[in-house]
């Protein structure tokens, strides 16, 4: 039996490109960790994105791309799989082969608006357009600020079939001590849309008493 027989359910990352590219790495490092196997598309302008915020170079070829992100994540053989932005023979492409899960993020309000329109010019607008029509889980993470009235129509009328609209606004209650902890704090609100499970941070509820405490006082 090959390896990737092993793997649980593929769940389907698209990066495009708002800020935030943190978050969809981080999201992919997680997924692997976690036993999923993971297809990955980047679009043109989330490549750039990720050379400006971070110090990572990825190829646009998605074989050396697979394994670049294989190579970071530590994933197994097979476990990342990467598709072009034109792909259009990608298992994403079709309802009989797409996953059964899949996450933008981030979600720029350029993808934002055409998956709300169905524009379908590109792999990762298809393979969202594929999500909603078969009623699969899509979780689009918007990283905008201000939202336009355009902004937030589209996203409203994605949240009426169904889409979760998760933007990336993370909370400070966990009391964040770095950076990471805010990128982990998205990420496990995706998780938890997704149905996996996770220790990134601690639910509401396991959280330190004495903080607890505190915020009951301070109302």
């Amino acid at each position: 039996m090959s390896k990737d027989l092993c793997f649980k359910k593929p769940v389907t990352v698209a990066l495009t490109g708002a800020s935030g590219a943190q978050y969809g790495l981080r999201l992919i490092d997680v997924l692997v960790e976690a036993g999923h196997e993971v297809w990955v598309m980047i679009s043109k302008a989330a490549h750039m994105v990720v050379a400006t915020e971070t110090d990572i170079t990825l190829p646009a070829q998605p074989d050396r791309l697979a394994k670049a992100l294989s190579e970071r994540s530590g994933a197994q053989p097979g476990q990342i799989r990467c598709f072009g932005r034109e792909d259009w023979m990608a298992p994403v492409a079709s309802g009989s082969g797409a996953a059964s899960a899949m996450v933008i993020c981030p979600c720029s309000t350029g993808t934002l608006s055409a998956v709300a329109t169905g524009a379908s010019n590109n792999l990762i607008e298809r393979a969202a357009d594929v999500a909603i029509k078969e009623r699969r889980t899509l979780v689009m993470v918007p990283r905008e600020s201000p939202f336009s009235p355009i902004h937030l129509e589209h996203m409203l009328g994605l949240s009426r079939l169904g889409v979760v609209i998760l933007p990336a606004a993370p909370g400070f209650y966990h009391r964040p001590q770095s950076i990471e902890d805010l990128v982990d704090f998205i990420v496990a609100r995706i998780l938890n849309q997704l149905g996996i499970q996770h220790t990134l941070m601690p639910h509401w509820g396991e959280l330190d008493t004495d903080a607890g405490d505190n915020v009951k006082d301070d109302q």
